[in-house]
């Protein structure tokens, strides 16, 4: 399965390696992803769901007690996205993103990296906020903004970090490595 996700490439008689982000799956994944969010936020109710919206202000509470911890914030996050689908009543889609998106995931991994937890945190108070006072006009473009972040994040880790990233074309290239010892 990691080879079909694309998370480690095998070489006969040479090896198995973790695979670099590829940044047009990261595209891929990031387009499917904000096409489904986007319009899911069509559909969320008049008068949403009190107990989603109880379970997702949860949600934003421990992300902002975790602003030290990448990790747990990166699945506070999850759970917060898949929430808004869940208030739109379309969690089953959250599933097929998430079968798309492991260089994406890989890619906001490294992003969080280089931010402050809070800045996220803060956008997503203002996406529920918006969503619940003003609807999904008033929500999308916010939404899209935040989901798109991730998109500078490679530009700047690419910058210092190319070792990271797939090469944009061509096949890999196998390198011998001098050992001292």
């Amino acid at each position: 399965m990691l080879v079909q996700d694309g998370l480690v490439q095998v070489f006969p008689k040479v090896g198995t390696f973790v695979s670099r982000v590829d940044e047009q799956s990261v595209l891929d994944a990031q387009f499917l992803r904000e096409a489904v969010e986007l319009a899911s936020l069509d559909d969320v109710p008049a008068t949403p769901d009190p107990v989603v919206v109880a379970e997702l202000r949860t949600i934003l509470a421990e992300q902002e007690a975790c602003e030290d911890d990448p990790e747990a914030f990166f699945h506070l996050d999850e759970q917060f996205h898949q929430g808004l689908l869940r208030l739109a009543h379309h969690e089953g889609t959250w599933p097929p993103v998430v079968a798309a998106k492991a260089h994406l995931d890989r890619a906001r991994r490294l992003g969080l990296q280089g931010h402050s937890l809070h800045t996220f945190t803060s956008q997503h108070h203002e996406i529920l906020d918006s969503l619940l006072e003003g609807g999904a006009d008033s929500a999308r473009p916010i939404l899209r903004d935040h989901l798109r972040s991730v998109l500078q994040d490679i530009a700047r880790i690419r910058e210092t970090s190319p070792e990271l990233f797939a090469p944009t074309s061509g096949p890999p290239v196998r390198r011998n490595v001098a050992v001292w010892e």
